[in-house]
């Protein structure tokens, strides 16, 4: 039998999978969080301003409602505050050098086969496990 953490991470694939399809569809674009919110920041997605904020609010809005139904989630993040903010501020940084994150090189790109989603995506695969080993094996900052 699989353990929960399995099938919780299975579906949330399949829904995330599901959405970026679903959003394709429907707007012949890819569901790429960053370009997203990028375009709201920088003012060239202003024709499709509501759209943007509506899924962006969507992903700030479920995981909280989430934690509040069914109590919070157990991880593994350091309570390092400088650690966490130096973090997301990287990770920030990488995705507009990437020109995208995670959801659209990685989930849409290499759903459609794009050289650049999957080569985007094993350099971030990459560049994510040298930066954990540093920091937590050799800085052992994490």
């Amino acid at each position: 039998m699989m353990e929960m953490d399995w099938i919780w991470g299975l579906i949330g694939g399949l829904m995330i999978g599901g959405a970026a399809a679903l959003f394709l569809l429907v707007n012949g674009r890819i569901m790429g969080a960053s370009g997203l919110l990028g375009g709201l920041v920088d003012g060239s997605g202003r024709e499709t301003s509501a759209e943007r904020i509506a899924f962006i609010a969507g992903l700030v809005a479920v995981p909280a409602v989430l934690a509040l139904l069914m109590g919070d989630a157990q991880t593994n993040i350091t309570t390092n505050p400088v650690v966490i903010i130096a973090a997301g501020l990287l990770v920030g940084i990488g995705t507009r050098l990437a020109n995208g994150c995670t959801s659209g090189h990685g989930v849409c790109g290499i759903s459609r086969l794009s050289l650049r989603g999957i080569v985007a995506t094993v350099f971030y695969l990459l560049a994510g496990g040298l930066i954990m080993v540093t920091f937590r094996h050799v800085l052992r900052v994490i």
